[in-house]
């Protein structure tokens, strides 16, 4: 299609605009049915919300699944720790068996983790243990406690623990 200028001055000035490209724009556009495109905007809306609803779910899942992950090495992290200062307190003279769990569960207790005595293992006795021999602290603690969100079926009854051994140390 071939675009022309307005002969005369007269035609330019009525708005009459023929063969021009704003005509050709016209009906150009004027051959679709506003029908059918809008239709089409409405099928590629719903399948946009039918992809949503399918994928939503897997992404919420996944996002928990990576904070839970991380949770779940803070804490591996703070038992280590406990331990490893409850083994510090049992390596000094003068230390009994209450005073390393009280150790470990202050310690756990300002990372909101709470304990119990029978959960918290300390061999030999500090007391009894003699210059240089092991003194080993242990600690387990059930994952669901700790967890934020209900423990997958797949976990069952899965514990959390950690140890540490150090020497016992004389200081007289």
């Amino acid at each position: 299609m071939r675009f022309f200028k307005p002969k005369d001055s007269e035609t330019a000035q009525t708005g009459e605009l023929r063969n021009t490209k704003k005509r050709a724009t016209t009906l150009r556009l004027g051959r679709f049915n506003m029908h059918k495109v809008c239709g089409s905007f409405r099928k590629q809306r719903g399948a946009a919300a039918v992809e949503f609803a399918v994928v939503a779910p897997i992404f919420v899942l996944l996002l928990f699944g990576m904070i839970e992950y991380g949770r779940m090495v803070m804490v591996q992290q703070m038992l280590t720790n406990a331990t490893r200062e409850g083994a510090r307190r049992a390596v000094l003279d003068g230390t009994t068996v209450s005073n390393v769990k009280t150790t470990v569960q202050d310690y756990l207790t300002s990372g909101n983790i709470t304990v119990n005595n029978n959960e918290i293992t300390v061999s030999p006795d500090p007391a009894a243990a003699s210059f240089g021999d092991p003194v080993t602290v242990s600690l387990t603690v059930p994952f669901s406690r700790v967890s934020w969100l209900p423990a997958p079926m797949f976990l069952g009854n899965a514990n959390m623990s950690a140890t540490s051994v150090m020497r016992r140390e004389s200081v007289q």
